[in-house]
């Protein structure tokens, strides 16, 4: 089979959980099926940091998705005739973005619809674009995937999509996640809080995070913290609006929230596994990695009690509710002081991670798309 995939979200030291779902599973689907022929399709010159087997061509088809304009022309104009002439077989789209205008059978890979449930946390043409097309997309497309059952009933709901049409296909975490000696977790305080305990935030800061509960949150953990802990921000401002500026400005303990942008991964490794406890309470998430690297890195986690995150938690993290700041608080404030239910997390955790891997990912991706080849085959 000629199989096209849409790599556009593929930027090295840019890569968000879709980017490294896209990246991880096609690193493992090309190199376990030498007998087909991979084309991936980036919207810019690759970087020389991927790599990929002899039977793996990248291709460029411009113009940049650098803005829902551009995505429809991308997409909708000219991808049908760039699959045309590449005699396509199957089309992947990993990040969901696909066409409503070609033969070629289409995977879309939804990881959530949150833009459906809060439109107004996203710019004006960006929600306009996905609350318009990807509803179209998802009834073109002869099979879905998507990362949790939570996200999969709910395409089935929003989206009117029959369930068996959809395909569970969890997230895994990068194997360099792991553990660090206590030595380590040390010079790493030391380094970022001048050896003062931390909480740590891991993702972009948009509003769907519930960055600005987070912060009214720490500040009123901080109000009873003898420790002096810090709370630790990893990730690029995306959206950061005004309400989450200006609770950030009116924060009393603002001056010990340290904001350090995007990390690499063994940065990220390093300030999970010092940390006193992950504090990652969106109020919607597809999936939500960062749980899953901190149970790797043996980190307790806070996390929320709504949509995917009970999912992939399960009984190895504290469960807040997302809308109630005195919820977060307190989780914070049983983390930070009590030692042992730490350690009864972290070893409920090792049990959990077993359940999530980037190889696992892969084979159930592999999966659906065979399962597409075989439907196009019926039709």
């Amino acid at each position: 089979m000629k199989i096209v995939v849409n790599t556009q979200l593929l930027l090295p030291h840019k890569l968000d959980g879709i980017g490294w779902f896209t990246y991880e599973t096609l690193q493992r689907i090309t190199a376990r099926h030498p007998e087909h022929e991979f084309i991936l399709i980036f919207d810019r010159k690759p970087s020389p940091e991927l790599k990929f087997p002899s039977n793996t061509q990248l291709k460029i088809l411009h113009p940049q998705s650098r803005h829902p304009f551009l995505w429809f022309l991308r997409f909708e104009v000219l991808l049908p005739f760039y699959l045309k002439k590449l005699k396509a077989d199957i089309f992947v789209s990993p990040d969901g973005w696909m066409t409503t205008s070609t033969s070629v059978p289409c995977l879309q890979v939804i990881h959530d619809i949150n833009f459906a449930h809060h439109p107004k946390d996203i710019p004006f043409w960006t929600r306009h674009y996905y609350n318009k097309l990807f509803p179209r997309y998802a009834k073109k497309a002869k099979r879905i995937a998507t990362v949790s059952q939570y996200s999969k009933n709910d395409i089935v709901k929003t989206y009117g999509i029959q369930p068996e049409k959809i395909d569970v296909t969890p997230n895994g975490c990068n194997t360099g996640y792991k553990p660090t000696t206590p030595e380590q977790q040390q010079e790493t305080r030391q380094q970022f809080t001048g050896g003062n305990p931390y909480f740590l935030y891991v993702g972009a800061l948009i509003p769907r995070k519930n960055i600005a509960r987070m912060f009214v949150a720490f500040d009123q953990f901080k109000k009873r913290d003898p420790q002096n802990t810090k709370l630790v921000i990893v990730g690029k401002k995306k959206w950061w609006t005004r309400e989450i500026s200006e609770t950030y400005e009116n924060m009393k303990f603002r001056d010990d929230v340290l904001f350090l942008g995007r990390q690499k991964s063994d940065g990220l490794r390093q300030l999970y596994a010092a940390s006193v406890g992950l504090v990652f309470v969106p109020y919607f998430e597809g999936f939500g990695i960062p749980i899953l690297e901190a149970f790797n890195c043996e980190t307790a986690v806070i996390t929320s009690n709504v949509t995917s995150m009970p999912e992939v938690a399960g009984d190895a993290a504290l469960l807040t509710d997302p809308y109630s700041v005195d919820s977060i608080a307190e989780a914070m404030t049983n983390l930070s002081n009590d030692v042992k239910l730490r350690e009864g997390l972290i070893e409920k955790a090792r049990k959990r991670r077993e359940l999530f891997s980037w190889d696992i990912t892969a084979e159930k991706l592999w999966e659906c798309i065979a399962r597409v080849a075989d439907e196009g085959n019926k039709s």
